[in-house]
């Protein structure tokens, strides 16, 4: 159990459909991290990332978007619709302090760069 001052790191997520959110959010809880993903690609609140806090850091995944549909070949993503669901989170990636691009990297190789971003931004757990 952490002791009382310590502060557990927030960590909000987020990226395209596709880009690897979720597994990275379950991966740093494991690691003892509150991750969240956030559903932005899907919000029109530009700062929606800032949902019931601003996080101690904010990491946005990106991937092509033949990668994309790849991953979810039932979906139909069209380059449009990817297109704006990066209008969506143009306000996210602004403020992020990490950006990862997804393509060719397996989750392994994601997390290791976002913990690199972290401790990179004082931000270690």
């Amino acid at each position: 159990m952490p002791h009382p001052a310590e502060h557990t790191p927030v960590i909000h997520i987020v990226g395209v459909c596709g880009s690897g959110k979720s597994t990275l959010a379950r991966r740093l809880k494991r690691l003892g991290y509150q991750a969240r993903q956030i559903s932005q690609e899907h919000s029109g609140v530009p700062d929606l990332w800032r949902w019931r806090c601003t996080p101690d850091a904010l990491v946005y995944l990106d991937a092509d978007n033949e990668h994309i549909r790849q991953r979810y070949p039932k979906l139909n993503l069209t380059d449009r619709y990817l297109q704006k669901e990066r209008e969506r989170l143009a306000h996210a990636r602004r403020h992020a302090d990490c950006f990862i691009l997804t393509d060719g990297l397996d989750p392994g190789q994601v997390l290791q760069r976002v913990l690199v971003c972290l401790k990179n931004k004082g931000v270690a757990h």
